[in-house]
C-alpha cells in the first residue's frame, strides 16, 4: 500500500511538472502554445489582395492589372509592401505562374506572408467524399503557398457551427501537412466565429498544436460589442491583422465602429504587425486614395503611440 501511495505521487508530480511546464510557453487563460510574432514584420502595413479583386485580370485590360504587376503597383503607387494573397485572385496555380509571381514580390522589395484558401469547399462535412476533396484543395492551396515562400495559411470558416471532432480533425491533418513545409495555420474571426467574442480563441486552444496561430479581422464581428471583446481576446496571440474598413464618408468618416479603437487594442495588446488593409471599391481612384488614408492613419497612430518596437 505504502508503495502504491509513492507511486501514486510520484505519478502526481510527473504530471503537474508536465502542467507547469506546458504552461510556461503558453498564455496563463489557455493550454495552447503562444506562437510569437514576427519581428521582422513589426510595423509593416500591407493589402488583402481580395481588396483589389475588381481591379485584378487575368488578361491585359485598359484600367486594371495583373496579380503579377500588383507588386510593383503595392509598392509604387501605394507605398505599402506586405502582399496577403486570395486564392480568388489567382488565374493558376501552375508552378512556372507561382514562381514568376514569387521573383516579381521580391524584385519589388514586397514580402508575401499569408494565403487565404477561400475555396469553397467543406473540410469538416459530414460526408467523407466531401471531406476528402475539400483537403486534397487545400493540400495544393498548401503547396502553392510553399512554392510562394508565405509563412501561414488561412482555411475558410463556414457559417454553420461545425461538427467539433471534425473540425479539430481537419485542422490537425492541415497543420501537419502545412508544417511539413514550415508554413503555420491562421484562425480568423470568420463564419460561425463572427458572433462569439471568444470562439477563435477556444478553437485554437481545442486544437492545442504548435503550429496554429491567430490572425484577427477587425471587420468581422456580428456587432460592435462583440467586436471589442473580440479583439481583445485575439490580438494578444495575434501574428497578422486584417485591418478591414467598410465605407468611409468623404473626409474618412467610418461609421461602422471605430477604427482607431480597433488599433489601439492590438497595439495595446501588444500587437505590432503586420496589418493587412482590406477595403474595396469599383473605383479604383477612390480605392487607392482611401487605401492612402488608411496608410497614412496608421503611421500616425504608430508614431503617436512611440514607434513599432515591441
Amino acid at each position: 500500500m505504502t508503495t502504491r501511495r509513492n507511486s501514486l505521487k510520484t505519478l502526481g508530480a510527473l504530471s503537474l511538472s508536465s502542467s507547469i511546464e506546458r504552461l510556461s510557453q503558453a498564455d496563463e487563460k489557455t493550454f495552447c502554445p503562444r506562437v510569437k510574432q514576427i519581428p521582422e514584420l513589426s510595423g509593416k502595413l500591407g493589402i488583402v489582395t481580395a481588396s483589389l479583386s475588381s481591379h485584378i485580370t487575368t488578361r491585359p485590360v485598359q484600367g486594371k492589372f495583373t496579380l503579377l504587376e500588383l507588386p510593383r503597383i503595392l509598392k509604387d503607387e501605394l507605398d505599402l509592401e506586405i502582399v496577403d494573397f486570395n486564392t480568388m485572385n489567382f488565374p493558376s496555380f501552375d508552378p512556372a505562374y507561382l514562381e514568376k509571381l514569387r521573383d516579381s514580390v521580391t524584385a519589388t522589395g514586397c514580402i508575401a506572408t499569408n494565403l487565404k484558401m477561400n475555396q469553397r469547399v467543406y473540410m469538416n462535412s459530414a460526408h467523407p467524399e466531401e471531406r476528402a476533396e475539400a483537403m486534397r484543395i487545400y493540400r495544393k492551396s498548401i503547396d502553392a503557398a510553399a512554392t510562394l515562400g508565405l509563412k501561414w495559411v488561412r482555411p475558410l470558416p463556414r457559417s454553420a457551427t461545425p461538427d467539433r471532432s471534425r473540425n479539430i480533425t481537419a485542422y490537425s491533418e492541415l497543420i501537419d501537412y502545412a508544417g511539413e513545409r514550415g508554413i503555420t495555420l491562421l484562425i480568423e474571426n470568420f463564419g460561425w466565429m463572427m458572433k462569439h467574442p471568444d470562439s477563435a480563441i477556444k478553437l485554437a486552444d481545442e486544437i492545442g498544436r504548435d503550429q496554429i496561430a491567430l490572425g484577427p479581422d477587425t471587420g468581422n464581428w456580428s456587432d460592435n460589442e462583440v467586436r471589442y471583446s473580440g479583439l481583445e481576446n485575439l490580438f494578444p496571440r495575434a501574428v497578422t491583422c486584417d485591418f478591414k474598413a467598410k465605407i468611409l464618408g468623404p473626409r474618412g468618416e467610418h461609421r461602422a465602429y471605430d477604427l482607431r479603437k480597433c488599433f489601439n487594442i492590438g497595439w495595446d495588446a501588444g500587437f505590432r504587425g503586420p496589418w493587412n488593409f482590406e477595403h474595396a471599391h469599383e473605383d479604383r481612384k477612390r480605392v487607392f486614395r482611401e487605401l492612402g488614408m488608411l496608410r497614412d492613419w496608421l503611421r500616425d497612430w504608430m508614431k503617436e503611440k512611440g514607434g513599432v518596437a515591441a
